[in-house]
């Protein structure tokens, strides 16, 4: 009973602590879907769980968690990619044209929605390697390093990665940032 007691211990010092960051990280994943970046979430625990005897302490526990919740996703992905979701007319139809309106602040609303749903579109533009680096590396705070634990790749590789997706980002908010009056 104290190795299952120590394995929780454990469990619970080195790997639920990075809850708030895999949640983060599924959220960007996920497109802000926040009910799917929970399941995603719950699932990779209980993959991480179930593997745990196979993690070494004293290793990096962010990276392989983060690890194990990319591939989770991808595999979600390629699973959904198979099989698309089923539309709920009815549910569509109950939606109000007007609910910004019932919004206390809806310019204020508006433009943090515009704001993050240029940029959250621009980064879903990028090829899945490109923003699977961003997301790690400039959203979630995840050192070169960790991303490339993360990922599977050598430090260059996620350098390289984070430049070109760096660049595709700029030329693609470009218009924005100067409609925006960000740049000049």
């Amino acid at each position: 009973m104290t190795e299952a007691r120590d394995r929780s211990t454990q469990f619970e010092t080195e790997a639920l602590v990075h809850l708030d960051l895999l949640y983060g990280l599924a959220l960007r994943l996920t497109g802000g879907d926040g009910a799917r970046a929970e399941d995603l979430v719950q699932d990779t625990m209980l993959r991480a769980w179930r593997a745990w005897d196979g993690f070494q302490i004293g290793t990096n526990a962010r990276a392989w968690l983060a690890t194990i919740l990319r591939n989770t996703f991808i595999n979600e992905f390629r699973r959904r990619q198979r099989r698309p979701d089923p539309v709920a007319f009815d549910e569509i139809a109950e939606r109000s044209v007007f609910a910004e309106i019932a919004e206390e602040d809806p310019e204020g609303g508006f433009f943090d929605r515009l704001v993050d749903d240029e940029v959250v579109a621009a980064i879903d533009e990028l090829p899945e390697d490109f923003r699977v680096a961003v997301v790690l590396s400039d959203l979630e705070g995840l050192s070169y390093e960790e991303v490339s634990d993360a990922m599977g790749i050598p430090v260059g590789t996620v350098k390289s990665r984070l430049h070109r997706a760096r660049r595709r980002l700029q030329r693609r908010l470009y218009s924005y940032a100067k409609e925006m009056g960000y740049v000049r």
